[in-house]
């Protein structure tokens, strides 16, 4: 099995389906929110960007310790941003699996802050996890824009407002 082929496609059709999504965002929601614990729509979609350049980080690191790390989530405002950040996201994140070996998914990656360990998985699981967190993000993203009369597009098949996919 060929798991670094699998990862590649499997960001890459996840590249797709979000780029949907992103070139639906609405600017004049950006501080839109369904409640008051949860994020703005514009730091969620920022989110769901970044994640797409994780597997870079996880290849070339052993941790992120958010505390004391160099990371800073990114200030973005307009869809435009957006669009560029996942293109440059996916393109890092595609590039790092294709110059991994096999083997190099298999050491330990920990996520912590100020060294408390949160989480701690195996590269590829990590990777897998951050593969999990697209799918996650996207569909809190597709819940905003039912709320707010926004034309879903199709995640895997058909969604109501695109029922030919």
């Amino acid at each position: 099995m060929d798991t670094l082929a699998q990862l590649k496609s499997e960001l890459e059709t996840e590249y797709q389906t979000t780029k949907k999504f992103i070139d639906l965002f609405p600017e004049e929601k950006n501080e839109y929110a369904p409640h008051e614990k949860s994020m703005k729509m514009m730091p969620l979609a920022t989110h769901l960007v970044e994640v797409f350049e994780w597997p870079n980080t996880i290849l070339a690191t052993s941790e992120l310790d958010f505390a004391k790390g160099a990371y800073q989530p990114a200030k973005l405002s307009t869809k435009e941003e957006l669009l560029e950040k996942l293109e440059d996201n996916f393109q890092a994140g595609k590039q790092a699996l294709e110059k991994a070996k096999e083997d190099d998914l298999n050491p330990s990656w920990t996520i912590k802050n100020d060294g408390h360990e949160l989480a701690s998985w195996s590269k590829y699981a990590a990777i897998r996890h951050g593969l999990n967190q697209i799918t996650h993000h996207r569909a809190q993203l597709g819940v905003y824009y039912r709320l707010n009369d926004i034309p879903l597009p199709g995640s895997y098949g058909p969604s109501a407002d695109n029922p030919n996919f």
